[in-house]
């Protein structure tokens, strides 16, 4: 456990939802979920912005912005 209070007083949402379900079936998922589900309208606006960047018309296409994201998470042995 990293942030106890984070991690042991979600609010009510999807995040919470998705944690306890793979907290029942016993893969790991990813720890972020943890600060999604305490504060749920702060994670609305950085799911937007992360749609933005990924997705939205832009120099490079979202293949590619997806295989830098992927290469950047394995350099920092982070499973995402």
């Amino acid at each position: 456990m990293f942030l106890p209070d984070v991690e042991n007083n979600p609010q009510p949402g999807p995040y919470a939802d998705m944690i306890r379900m793979m907290k029942s079936a016993g893969p790991e998922y990813p720890q972020i979920w943890h600060l999604f589900a305490f504060k749920p309208d702060a994670t609305a606006h950085l799911a937007k912005f992360t749609q933005e960047i990924m997705r939205e018309p832009g120099p490079l296409t979202p293949g590619l912005r997806e295989l830098i994201a992927a290469y950047t998470s394995s350099k920092n042995d982070c499973p995402f």
